[in-house]
């Protein structure tokens, strides 16, 4: 099933009386249970197609359907409660708050995504999903006593907590080695199954395309 597609995206950016279009007409659908990754040399436009779908950015024109409404014709309100309930972000970095632990972490997630459940079912949650990425005997600790492909692991933990439709990668792997970066792809794949999620990933590495269900390539603001 898709839920999401994005129709004759453009992307012009301005520098004083320059014009740069980044982006040139992508069309693109992303169904449910399935890692699309976006790959290309830099430049090519894939982590700009990323941003503008997950709301971080405006496009110059086009559309972007989730779920059968056009979020070019939302104000930023309206985008901010979608990015807030309804996806998930990992990145490069985990960018995990240095102060608090692993379950608190996760705790602060459900609370930002303002998921109605009382403190106990919130923390049964946590520990449910703590155990599916194999980090539950981590929970108390903080993000300086983990591991690169720890951290991650949390990263991608606290992206799904509160059951996001869309989850966006944006180069998930590229600061692991090469055994963990493989780790994280296997744990990504089932999630993305097991959870019906729809994950939109940029990566260059290409020791991760397996782990995709499409691959789709840019070059110069299009989709070859």
């Amino acid at each position: 099933m898709t839920v999401f597609t994005i129709e004759e995206v453009t992307k012009t950016f301005t520098n004083g009386e320059v014009e740069e279009q980044v982006l040139k007409g992508v069309n693109l659908s992303l169904k449910e249970g399935e890692i699309t990754a976006l790959v290309g040399a830099s430049g090519s436009g894939k982590s700009t197609i990323l941003t503008i779908a997950a709301g971080l950015q405006q496009a110059s024109t086009g559309h972007i359907q989730f779920e059968g409404q056009d979020m070019m014709a939302m104000n930023s309100e309206q985008i901010r409660k979608i990015r807030s309930t309804e996806f998930g972000f990992v990145f490069q970095s985990s960018h995990l708050v240095p102060f608090l632990t692993v379950e608190e972490q996760l705790l602060l997630m459900l609370d930002v995504a303002e998921i109605k459940l009382t403190k106990q079912q919130k923390e049964n949650d946590v520990t449910h999903l703590l155990k599916q990425v194999g980090m539950e005997h981590r929970k108390d600790a903080y993000p300086a006593s983990l591991s690169g492909g720890e951290r991650q692991r949390v990263a991608i933990a606290r992206a799904i907590i509160h059951q996001p439709k869309i989850l966006f990668a944006d180069e998930p792997t590229a600061s692991l080695d090469s055994r963990r970066s493989k780790d994280i792809m296997t744990l990504l794949r089932e999630l993305t199954k097991t959870l019906k999620i729809t994950t939109l990933m940029v990566t260059h590495d290409e020791e991760m395309l397996p782990y995709a269900d499409n691959v789709i390539t840019m070059k110069d603001g299009l989709i070859l």
